[in-house]
């Protein structure tokens, strides 16, 4: 019998919450077609593993050799030649920078198909559901018993992560993979941008701020309603373009896809790249001064001002509020 595997996204020792959605996913197709859902981890050590079997992981396996999640060939050899040993009928990704990496170059070993940022599964069908043409259309892709295993990669926040088997656990089993193939590729330093805030694609709030902003200067007033509400900092291309903020913050076709439950658009336009990675949010709210901006067609609420008089003021609001 085929299985399911979700490769566990890990950060600090801990699992992402995105690996929970995966298994929520991974557990609604295994149930429909008779698969067991398998996760597999590529370091030791992670504390809350367990937790895996509650959403509905039925095994967790852990990689005796751990998986450089920067050496992208080493990494995708690695778990393809695993995959032609166990012959998965899935392989489940995080649409992360790790994820858009491994997933296609483990495919294009395993002569498999990729699908991409998949927002939902449909498990009668054994289906996965992704978006395309920048989100215009929604394309369902079915995955045929007996063929080479489907390479997915899932986009956080888009499926819910459910909890259906409380208190349960897994057995966990290690991995000796037969052997390192030679790859051309060494990493050898990572530079790291720390930030104190929530990772954007994990993010419930989101506040994000476009040309309109100004300059660099003017993210102060997007940082201080961000820090009211908890919540993630985020920019359009044209402020990454620019040099104003660094381009981990850019959302976007060619930046992250978010889907957090509220989003505020400071002087954003609201291009169609722009809202390729945000259109998925459950709430958005447009602030801008030009009344004819494109993102007020897919606005919950908008305001017409200048951000530099609405954000203040809608930041004082919101303190007194909380505080009350």
């Amino acid at each position: 019998m085929a299985d399911i595997w979700v490769y566990a996204e890990v950060k600090d020792k801990k699992l992402r919450h995105v690996t929970f959605e995966m298994v929520s996913a991974a557990r609604a197709l295994a149930d429909a077609a008779g698969h067991d859902v398998v996760a597999i981890l590529g370091e030791t050590g992670v504390e809350d593993m367990q937790e895996l079997a509650a959403y509905g992981a039925d095994s967790i396996v852990v990689l005796a050799d751990a998986v450089d999640p920067y050496e992208t060939q080493a990494a995708a050899a690695l778990l393809a030649d695993l995959a032609f040993e166990h012959k998965p009928a899935i392989a489940m990704f995080s649409h992360s920078s790790f994820g858009m990496d491994v997933a296609p170059c483990m495919a294009q070993a395993l002569g498999a198909v990729y699908v991409p940022e998949v927002v939902a599964v449909e498990a009668q069908r054994s289906a996965v559901v992704r978006e395309a043409y920048s989100g215009k259309v929604l394309e369902t892709v079915s995955v045929a018993e007996g063929s080479a295993p489907a390479i997915v990669t899932v986009r956080p926040k888009a499926i819910e992560a459910v909890a259906v088997r409380e208190g349960a656990s897994a057995p966990e089993i290690s991995w000796a993979p037969a052997g390192s193939q030679a790859v051309r590729q060494i990493v050898k330093d990572v530079a790291r941008k720390v930030s104190g805030r929530v990772d954007l694609t994990e993010a419930d709030r989101v506040v994000a701020g476009g040309r309109g902003v100004g300059g660099a200067e003017g993210f102060k007033v997007i940082e201080e309603l961000a820090d009211v509400l908890g919540a993630a900092v985020g920019a359009s291309r044209p402020v990454v373009d620019e040099g104003w903020l660094d381009i981990q913050y850019q959302i976007g076709q060619t930046g992250k896809a978010i889907a957090p439950e509220l989003y505020i658009a400071c002087g954003i336009s609201g291009s169609i790249q722009h809202m390729a990675g945000a259109a998925a949010s459950k709430c958005i709210v447009a602030i801008n001064r030009d009344p004819e901006a494109e993102i007020f067609k897919v606005a919950d609420y908008g305001i017409v001002a200048d951000l530099f008089e609405a954000v203040p003021l809608l930041t004082e609001e919101l303190k007194a509020a909380l505080e009350a």
